[in-house]
């Protein structure tokens, strides 16, 4: 839909699927920024509702790409490999931006040339109403690996990162479902620290029915990407006891929910896995 910026500073990637109200006020937050030297890539994920025609209204000011449904993972990674910026942003299709996110993350890689990824601060609406984070979902800066192996601490509506990152860790998995971002965040935080910008620029909307964070069973994937990320050679010895240590009880809590829903075999399976990592 668009004739390509040359060499634009930042690409944004929206991935889409079935979302077309809550995509257009995505992408009028992007095309509403302060700052302007970006590429709108909407990377639609084989959506069968209104997403296609509702996007020709913007007809020369994003990029569309469409692919069958795949998945998230799938649809971030078409856009990133299609992306021709050297800053990667995301926006979720249901999240929004203030209109200075873009410049403010700007002006951070701007002041920290050495710095490969940041994110901001978000607000939180759940079911149209504000609500605070709790505790445990407080934001960190700097070398975060061991504080998000419970639990996701980096939001990709609120990330910018340097398109080189991707030649170190890879892309987003594509065979996991759910917590891909939680996968993506570990590869990058045990090699490099993730660093936080105190202005809340994103506003995080939760609490729609087909919102993939509020499924059930999330854990399992979580599990997925503690078993591989040990698995690959890449953390620490200090890094590893951390990882292995929430590996072990985050396979008691599932093995123990596998076993109250009658699920036998699958209890078994994440006990030996926890038994495989030693004591």
């Amino acid at each position: 839909m668009i004739k390509r910026k040359q060499y634009p500073k930042i690409s944004v990637i929206i991935p889409a699927y079935n979302r077309c109200q809550m995509l257009k006020q995505a992408v009028d937050s992007v095309l509403s920024q302060d700052f302007t030297d970006f590429e709108l890539i909407v990377s639609d994920d084989g959506s069968t509702d209104h997403t296609q025609e509702m996007l020709r209204a913007y007809e020369n000011r994003i990029i569309f790409i469409r692919q069958e449904n795949k998945g998230v993972s799938a649809a971030r990674n078409r856009g990133i490999i299609s992306a021709s910026g050297d800053l990667i942003a995301f926006l979720d299709s249901d999240d929004l931006w203030m209109p200075e996110k873009l410049s403010e993350q700007v002006a951070f890689f701007n002041s920290n040339p050495d710095a490969l990824i940041c994110q901001t601060e978000e607000i939180w609406i759940r079911n149209s109403m504000r609500v605070n984070p709790k505790k445990k979902h407080r934001k960190l800066s700097g070398m975060i690996f061991e504080a998000s192996l419970l639990l996701c601490l980096v939001s990709p509506s609120a990330v910018m990162m340097r398109r080189s990152i991707f030649d170190e860790v890879g892309l987003f998995d594509e065979t996991l479902p759910a917590c891909e971002d939680y996968d993506l965040w570990l590869r990058i935080g045990c090699r490099y620290p993730i660093f936080l910008t105190d202005t809340p620029l994103i506003v995080k909307r939760g609490g729609h029915a087909d919102q993939l964070s509020g499924e059930p069973g999330l854990d399992k994937f979580r599990i997925q990407s503690l078993k591989k990320i040990l698995d690959s050679g890449m953390l620490s010895a200090e890094q590893s006891v951390a990882a292995v240590k929430v590996l072990k009880e985050k396979c008691a809590v599932y093995a123990g929910g596998c076993l109250k829903r009658g699920r036998e075999d699958e209890a078994l399976y994440y006990k030996s896995l926890a038994e495989g990592f030693g004591k």
